[in-house]
């Protein structure tokens, strides 16, 4: 009996795919992931983001600083962002925001969020965006020497991320229409025109940077002495001479010299109860570290009234009858006295005028000598007049 064996079946594999989603399906890309902004400037964060196939996007939004377990806000729906932020652009994978006036207190990281169809569709790009707000410093020397170089560096607590050309001022005027890339200044054999209050900005930014002040010191120049009171100096008067000069900082070593005698030291040199013997020439004397500076002389002219006034008499004061002899007047006086008045003894009356007076008669006569601050009387000379011998 034979045994008849049925067909083999065809042997059939199952092959069951089961797909499970990968955190690569899923993901924030950040360009750039760290942004350095000038305050009050904009700035724009950008992002790209995948998800699976299958779902569909429901909301997109930026927020800042998540706190795990709590909803993230939607930065457009805060009133501190609400009329800064801006979204730019429609397509689907690229959401870009601009965030305008920034300033310190907008120093978080920012990230994207979205939210899908279904409920585990739901995705944080982490890490996010890290900004940091920047205000600009000018570094400078506080003084500078004239004739000395200098450089100024416009200063930020970060790198800028966007590619900076600076901008200087002085005493908030442009110092040259030349853009210059460098966050540097540099002046060279500097003047005392250069000393001023010097600040930095961004092309194509508002934000400038608090002034830094630049003072230029030099040795005192234009030594110059001024009299006061200005006009005439009459003996007895109190006179001050100033001495003045042009130097950073303000001199404050002073001499004063009437010819080559050392005759005090200050800015101010007074004279009280002046008398004729302080007539001269004077000039102040300056020094600044090693170098000494001379003002131009003054000529010091101090009036007085006659003194010194005497007579002198042509040969020996004896004349015989019917002739005369000459008496002159003399006198010390500034200015020189012009007026004279000539006197016999015991007669109120002038009996002459001039600075010489002829004398016919004995006696004893003096003169007095006039300017315009006073007169003065001179001792009374003698004229004896002696008969003719027959």
């Amino acid at each position: 009996m034979s045994v008849r064996m049925a067909p083999p079946l065809p042997l059939i594999f199952l092959l069951v795919i089961h797909y499970v989603f990968s955190e690569n399906d899923w993901g924030v890309s950040y360009s750039p992931s760290h942004i350095c902004a000038l305050k009050d400037s904009s700035v724009i964060m950008s992002c790209t983001y995948t998800y699976p196939t299958g779902y569909k996007i429901k909301k997109v939004f930026w927020t800042k600083n998540p706190v795990k377990g709590k909803e993230h806000p939607d930065l457009s729906e805060d009133p501190e962002y609400s009329q800064r932020l801006q979204y730019l652009g429609d397509t689907q994978q690229n959401r870009t925001i601009r965030l305008s006036h920034v300033t310190q207190k907008d120093e978080h990281m920012y990230y994207f969020r979205f939210i899908t169809d279904k409920p585990d569709g739901k995705w944080l790009g982490n890490p996010g965006v890290t900004l940091t707000v920047t205000d600009l410093q000018v570094e400078a020397p506080e003084r500078v020497t004239e004739g000395h170089n200098v450089r100024l560096t416009c200063n930020s607590s970060c790198t800028l991320t966007d590619r900076a050309t600076f901008i200087w001022y002085r005493n908030s005027q442009p110092l040259t229409e030349r853009r210059d890339g460098n966050n540097q200044l540099l002046l060279q054999s500097v003047r005392r025109e250069d000393a001023g209050r010097y600040s930095c900005a961004l092309h194509g930014h508002s934000y400038i940077s608090p002034a830094a002040q630049l003072s230029v010191t030099y040795a005192p120049k234009n030594l110059s002495v001024s009299i006061s009171p200005s006009g005439e100096i009459v003996e007895g008067d109190s006179v001050t001479l100033s001495c003045s000069s042009d130097a950073n900082p303000p001199a404050l070593n002073f001499s004063w010299f009437k010819g080559r005698t050392l005759v005090g030291s200050g800015r101010i040199y007074s004279i009280s109860n002046i008398s004729s013997d302080h007539s001269g020439e004077y000039k102040c004397k300056s020094r600044y570290e090693n170098i000494e500076k001379y003002s131009a002389a003054v000529n010091l002219n101090v009036m007085y009234s006659p003194r010194s006034v005497s007579v002198s008499i042509t040969g020996s004061g004896e004349i015989v009858e019917g002739d005369s002899v000459t008496l002159s007047c003399s006198s010390d006086a500034n200015p020189p006295a012009l007026n004279f008045s000539w006197f016999k003894e015991n007669q109120s009356s002038a009996v002459g005028s001039g600075q010489s007076f002829s004398a016919l008669q004995s006696g004893r006569f003096y003169c007095e000598a006039h300017n315009q601050h006073g007169s003065q009387r001179s001792d009374a000379v003698t004229v004896t007049v002696i008969g003719k011998s027959i």
